[in-house]
């Protein structure tokens, strides 16, 4: 089948988003991939904290440009009675709507849920925040290292006995956005399968979110007693699985779980006695024994220069990986084959590199979006599908309306 151009399997959904930094935005972006029509709402001094965020260069926020892609962007002061009155107006023409300030921020705006169903009784207003519109931390501030460290996320990275780690990425974020595209998704099956049905409030926890991936943590505490650890690169539920180094000093990582993988791997460097020791011939075993197992193979991997390496774990079928860094992706074929970084249309830049929209569909090729829009770029076009004339647009412009 040769690939056609798609609008995606969100067209026709329309999502205004006026949240901030990353996380719900994040979530409307790949709505957005997939087809949504997101016009993205900014106070008029573009005080959205993602404009401020490295990399930023010569004034031009970057990552501002890739986080907001495919989006059109609209200003407008909802505090204001004038842009609390023309919100309301818009929504009839949207299917959902997302926002991510503190608790009780919008119902002191006039902007409570009774208000904006009532303006679209099938709307969905998906609400993302720290913890929740609930519970005594409801009305906390939050940011992606906190729920990172509260959701017991973080207690699983760093060394044992050392401190927990962060990584260099706002994980938290990412993850909450994820869970709110997936809830945008699950909300529009759900209109489009029952023309009655009616709008509702999705009550998203960056914090649950997080949580929501750590499945075997309250199992195992219950039912075994443990509270996991961080292993340093180890993991305390399956070996071999470490971060090794070559005789030159590249870091890569393997993972060797399943028993006939481990087989190969003992063959590969020379110890096939390995898979018959009763110390290493179940993964069960291999965890009780890891530190005996990972000390001969650290030694043998130091001792070998990393495309040795390479090529005998490749000729034994063993899942490994240099770490990568992002000049590694650009130059990886795997990588290159797939078009895996793409480029975003840009009106200062021409394009600028992005990931690519996930994930794929047979037969299907989805348009390349454009790069996050200035402050109020499509004021001028959105606007006018509510009769807003220019001179309209003008008045509300002079009195920081928009």
């Amino acid at each position: 089948m040769n690939p056609t151009l798609n609008p995606g399997a969100l067209c026709g959904v329309r999502i205004l988003d006026m949240a901030t930094v990353l996380a719900a935005p994040f979530g409307a972006t790949l709505c957005a991939d997939h087809g949504a029509e997101v016009v993205k709402l900014e106070l008029p001094d573009g005080s959205d904290p993602l404009r401020g965020l490295q990399p930023v260069k010569d004034g031009v926020a970057l990552w501002w440009k890739v986080a907001n892609r495919g989006k059109k962007g609209i200003s407008l002061d909802v505090r204001k009675p004038q842009g609390k009155q023309l919100l309301l107006r818009m929504l009839s023409q949207f299917d959902v709507l997302v926002e991510n300030f503190r608790t009780g921020t919008m119902d002191r705006w006039g902007l409570d849920e009774a208000t904006l169903l009532q303006a679209n009784p099938r709307l969905v207003i998906l609400r993302l925040t720290g913890f929740g519109q609930t519970g005594p931390y409801a009305a906390r501030p939050g940011f992606a290292r906190i729920f990172e460290a509260m959701s017991g996320f973080t207690s699983l990275t760093g060394e044992r006995g050392g401190s927990p780690l962060h990584s260099n990425f706002p994980i938290g974020d990412a993850v909450a956005g994820l869970f709110c595209a997936f809830s945008i998704a699950s909300e529009m099956a759900r209109l489009r399968g029952d023309p009655q049905a009616r709008g509702c409030v999705v009550d998203l926890s960056a914090t649950e979110a997080l949580f929501r991936l750590l499945d075997p943590l309250p199992v195992e505490h219950e039912q075994l007693g443990i509270v996991r650890q961080p292993e340093g690169n180890c993991a305390s539920y399956t070996a071999p699985s470490n971060m090794y180094i070559s005789q030159e000093r590249v870091f890569f990582s393997l993972v060797a779980s399943s028993n006939p993988i481990f087989a190969r791997l003992a063959q590969a460097v020379g110890r096939p006695e390995w898979i018959a020791d009763e110390r290493f011939a179940t993964n069960p075993a291999r965890v009780l024994n890891l530190r005996a197992l990972d000390i001969e193979l650290a030694a043998w991997f130091i001792a070998r220069p990393y495309a040795t390496i390479a090529e005998t774990l490749e000729t034994a079928g063993v899942p490994f990986s240099k770490v990568y860094t992002i000049e590694d992706i650009e130059r990886d074929a795997q990588f290159a084959a797939r078009k895996a970084i793409v480029r975003l249309p840009d009106p200062i830049y021409g394009s600028l590199p992005a990931p690519c929209i996930v994930p794929r569909v047979a037969g299907r090729d989805m348009p390349i979006p454009r790069t996050g829009p200035d402050v109020g770029e499509h004021n001028a076009e959105v606007y006018a599908r509510f009769g807003i004339d220019a001179d309209s647009l003008a008045a509300l412009q002079a009195d920081g309306v928009i």
